[in-house]
């Protein structure tokens, strides 16, 4: 199965739209993804934040992120972030795992796409 990797490295809606409409698109068209927030793109992925990005032309972001977890997608929010931002594990969506760049690169060092929002 093809791999494709995502980084996410803010938490306005120009860094999250795509970054979910991608991995969703690479997702239901069968691809193994993997997505990656660094400590700027890890707010977004709180509970309770999907939530508050709403406007015209903006999908429904918590049905992508439903969507892709569904899908079997893995979702990283950096272990920086717990540092840097003082965040809990606890605060995070369900499905989010915890860990460094080192274990997003060694979880795609095989993709064959790559994206960064």
């Amino acid at each position: 199965m093809p791999k494709a990797g995502i980084v996410c490295s803010g938490s306005e809606r120009s860094n999250i739209n795509p970054t979910l409409i991608f991995a969703s698109s690479l997702a239901a068209l069968g691809n193994d993804v993997v997505l990656y927030f660094n400590p700027p793109g890890a707010t977004i992925m709180l509970k309770g934040e999907l939530e508050k990005i709403k406007g015209p032309g903006v999908p429904d972001l918590v049905e992508l992120y439903n969507g892709i977890i569904a899908l079997g997608a893995r979702i990283i929010v950096c272990e920086l972030a717990l540092d840097v931002k003082g965040y809990k594990p606890e605060q995070f969506r369900e499905g989010i795992e915890i860990g460094g760049v080192t274990t997003f690169l060694a979880a795609i060092q095989d993709a064959t796409l790559t994206f960064c929002f």
